[in-house]
């Protein structure tokens, strides 16, 4: 399978690249700098360009299998980098007639039937407080998916760890109580393992 990544140097995507590289698929990882991924075997391809122009992202999206976006942005970045990022993905993708999208957002911007009461009248509107704009991104996020037209699949972890791989649980379209945090590693994992059936959904993901 030819996957390619987007956010490949982050703690989520470094995970990524090495466990589709494992598994012996081709890897083109798109990044700011390549010297922030130091990773020299497998069927790997870096390439620089930049995430917000939609013609520089053609070549990278052209013929992939599976597009996976995991850019991450600093708490207190001014553009709003994850909706831009996306936004000019999906028009990449259209362009090229590439259909296969997942990303990872965000729980914190939604209410949750499965959400316990500390998390409802507590833990989320400090969220909503404190990170409205980071919040707003991930929004944004949403809606350039959810209206792409391409065969996507929003994945929202809980809490990100560096824990090992273990098993986790997903739920479509709403949260799982007491499944709080997950691993990037199995972030990852379920990543690049999504089955089909997730497309046109949102699959929260946790332990």
């Amino acid at each position: 399978m030819r996957i390619t990544i987007f956010g490949a140097t982050g703690g989520t995507g470094r995970h990524l690249v090495q466990q589709a590289l494992d598994a012996g698929h081709t890897v083109t990882a798109v990044v700011r700098d390549p010297a922030r991924l130091p990773i020299e075997f497998g069927d790997l391809e870096i390439v620089s360009a930049d995430v917000f122009d939609p013609a520089a992202l053609e070549p990278a999206v052209s013929g992939a299998d599976r597009v996976i976006y995991a850019l991450g942005a600093k708490p207190n970045a001014k553009t709003p980098v994850r909706s831009r990022g996306a936004e000019a993905i999906v028009a990449a993708m259209r362009t090229t007639g590439t259909r296969r999208l997942l990303a990872v957002t965000s729980a914190g911007h939604l209410a949750d039937p499965a959400d316990g009461l500390l998390t409802r009248a507590v833990v989320k509107p400090l969220i909503r407080t404190f990170m409205a704009a980071q919040l707003d991104d991930y929004a944004r996020t949403d809606a350039a998916l959810t209206t792409s037209g391409l065969d996507w699949t929003i994945a929202r972890p809980g809490w990100l760890t560096n824990g090992p791989a273990r098993p986790y649980r997903t739920s479509l379209d709403h949260g799982t109580p007491g499944a709080t945090r997950i691993s990037r590693h199995d972030l990852a994992d379920f990543l690049l393992s999504a089955p089909d059936t997730t497309i046109g959904h949102a699959v929260f993901i946790g332990y």
